[in-house]
């Protein structure tokens, strides 16, 4: 399904319907859908945090920010020797960013972007795209203070596309396709606030995660 232009709404069509775009490598120009035939979630009641982490998290002076550079986390994730994220792919989610459809999770070393997580939110469900990390662990926590905003703004759904193996240590799963489209209908029918959370610390979010996991 290639040689077409993908407008940010058709993106958002895309989303809503379970398929979701790629691009072969950052080279080149071309963008096509994705339609797994397995599909990984996480679910927002399973998101495990070891212990190193959550000692990690609370002895942190890092700070948690919420859509202060969304574009410089689009180019945190891409920042690799093989990624999918091309110039197209970037237009599109800086398009969705401003239209308050994608939203990014930070951490931040003083004046340093050291990891965060970006992805597109519809109705309760959050499409995770692409996570990066600069320092240890930033990445993971930029991950657990994203479920902890989700689980605090109502939300049912997190779809991170696959399945890996680090995902999988974190608590996610893999899914059909077809029980991925129910949840994902069921999720596009309730109201959820990404931006609705207080801001917190990373020691806040510990707590919470540790007293719900």
């Amino acid at each position: 399904m290639k040689d077409f232009v993908i407008t940010p709404e058709l993106l958002l069509q895309g989303y809503a319907n379970g398929i979701f775009p790629m691009a072969e490598s950052r080279d080149d120009p071309e963008v096509f859908w994705v339609d797994p035939r397995m599909r990984g979630v996480l679910p927002l009641d399973s998101f495990h945090i070891s212990r190193s982490l959550a000692r990690a998290m609370r002895k942190s002076t890092w700070d948690i920010r919420i859509n202060a550079d969304f574009e410089e986390v689009v180019d945190g994730c891409a920042d690799r020797s093989d990624t999918w994220i091309n110039p197209e792919i970037r237009r599109l989610y800086s398009a969705l960013f401003r239209s308050g459809h994608a939203h990014s999770v930070e951490i931040w070393e003083g004046s340093q972007l050291v990891g965060g997580v970006y992805g597109v939110v519809l109705g309760a469900a959050f499409f995770g795209e692409s996570m990066f990390s600069r320092r240890t662990n930033a990445s993971k926590m930029a991950l657990a203070v994203c479920v902890d905003r989700l689980r605090q703004g109502g939300f049912q759904l997190f779809d991170t596309q696959f399945l890996t193996d680090h995902l999988a240590s974190l608590g996610a799963v893999e899914i059909t396709r077809g029980r991925y489209r129910q949840l994902l209908f069921s999720a596009l029918e309730q109201p959820a606030e990404f931006e609705a959370a207080p801001s917190t610390t990373l020691y806040e979010v510990t707590q919470r995660m540790t007293q719900t996991s």
